[in-house]
């Protein structure tokens, strides 16, 4: 498959693309960066939106803006005022903790992951439209991709230093999870399970860090293809285009020696493969 250098922009963490239907436009962020930025297809400008504070997370809410994790707890974000308005922050208390990736459910709640450094201490939370708050997951080394299949019968997450995707039963009503089972586990030396989709077939689309490569998965959890890349550490992926197609991929250049930044130019870029088959509208968080 071709793999197009789309957006070269150096992110340090480029990080949680999303995909605008009604704008035709990507968004994600860039961690380390503190900036929120976005790129509309239909013109190719991309703007930037400052921050000061790492936001890792983003998810579009049904009323207008976004909904927001990052350093700091859970936020909304209005990207007019370009303003960050607080909701919770359950690990205040951990200095060296901090969201790092989500993503809302087909009912309108918001999930989102913790990660430190080191340990497996940090947690999944799910936020509920009422902004109730619950601890789904917990004993996390770093919480990374989620998705969930088109029937909403199973959800899929990453930790990422147990260097493994689970796949849960997964109620849409409640929002309840169970009967966790390793989906895939990987030797780490291939590169270690960051940001995933979920495409309208069910197979999973994983980003591999340090693995220089894009894996899909059928629904079994076998390899489906692999789609080389020209940097070492892409984090996410997600379906975007006018027939949800295009598959928009972010990258880091964070941890990279000078050599191996030397011999990856496009570290930290935006890249895009056009794709065969098609992904899921993102859903809104309803609270």
């Amino acid at each position: 498959m071709e793999v197009l250098h789309l957006l070269h922009i150096k992110n340090i963490l480029g990080e949680g693309p999303l995909w605008s239907g009604e704008e035709q436009a990507l968004y994600w962020v860039d961690i380390i960066g503190e900036s929120i930025q976005k790129y509309d297809t239909d013109t190719g400008k991309i703007k930037s939106f400052p921050q000061n504070e790492q936001i890792s997370v983003i998810g579009f809410r049904e009323q207008g803006g976004f909904i927001a994790a990052g350093k700091y707890g859970m936020k909304f974000w209005s990207p007019e005022e370009n303003v960050l308005n607080p909701i919770c922050n359950p690990e205040k208390d951990r200095k060296e903790s901090r969201f790092n990736d989500g993503k809302v459910d087909r009912m309108g709640r918001f999930w989102a992951g913790t990660m430190t450094s080191s340990g497996a201490e940090s947690a999944l939370y799910r936020l509920d439209h009422d902004l109730s708050l619950h601890i789904m997951e917990s004993g996390v080394t770093i919480s990374n991709g989620i998705g969930w299949s088109p029937d909403n019968q199973t959800m899929y997450f990453a930790d990422t230093l147990h260097y493994v995707i689970y796949a849960y039963d997964f109620d849409l009503e409640s929002g309840l999870i169970a009967n966790r089972r390793a989906f895939i586990t990987v030797d780490p030396d291939g590169g270690v399970p960051d940001g995933l989709t979920v495409d309208s077939e069910g197979f999973v689309w994983c980003a591999f860090w340090g693995g220089a490569k894009i894996t899909r998965f059928d629904p079994q959890g076998k390899v489906e293809r692999v789609i080389p890349l020209p940097v070492t550490q892409p984090t996410s992926c997600c379906f975007g285009g006018k027939n949800l197609t295009e598959l928009y991929i972010t990258s880091a250049w964070d941890g990279l020696s000078n050599v191996e930044r030397g011999s990856q130019p496009w570290a930290g870029d935006i890249f895009m493969v056009p794709t065969d088959v098609k992904g899921v509208p993102e859903p809104k968080f309803l609270g």
